[in-house]
């Protein structure tokens, strides 16, 4: 199975593309980020990002797309941004499938280090380790969408709990 994972933003959606190989064996088919510029008008950024999250889904051909869910604590305007470059990186993806996941925060955190509230320093060792990678994975836009990947493919026949509603 292949999974795309995404971490919304809005100036950098990170992405990752994990395949299972069987077991608890997973393999890392690729991740980066899609960027937008400050100062371009946001209808353009988040036509960059549906454009960028749909190439990405006709490279890789994902089986399954998870998204982190949005958290924010404190800024409303910076959250309502993100909230549509979620939404734009969604249209894409159900586009090409109805198999879209999400988790929250701590649910990846805890999945991948097995702490809930670990740092994002925890969360690129604990990834760069479980996928065999030499060096960290870097933004941590990309480290964290790679790890949304990978706490799909180990949620396993649970999956449907975090089905998209």
């Amino acid at each position: 199975m292949v999974v795309l994972g995404i971490d919304p933003g809005y100036a950098l959606m990170g992405w990752g593309v994990v395949e299972t190989l069987g077991g608890s064996r997973m393999r890392l088919l690729g991740y980066g980020c899609v960027e937008t510029r400050a100062g371009t008008p946001m209808q353009h950024r988040l036509r960059t990002l549906q454009l960028g999250v749909r190439d990405l889904i006709l490279m890789y051909r994902p089986d399954e797309v998870a998204f982190e869910e949005l958290f924010f604590a404190q800024n409303v305007t910076t959250a309502l941004m993100v909230g549509a470059a979620r939404g734009a990186a969604i249209i894409s993806a159900a586009e090409y499938t109805e198999n879209l996941y999400e988790y929250t925060p701590m649910q990846i955190k805890q999945a991948v280090t097995g702490y809930g509230k670990a740092d994002k320093k925890q969360v690129q060792q604990m990834v760069k380790m479980l996928l065999n990678m030499k060096e960290l994975p870097k933004p941590d836009d990309a480290a964290d969408a790679i790890a949304c990947a990978i706490t799909h493919c180990q949620v396993g026949h649970a999956k449907e709990q975090f089905r998209m509603k």
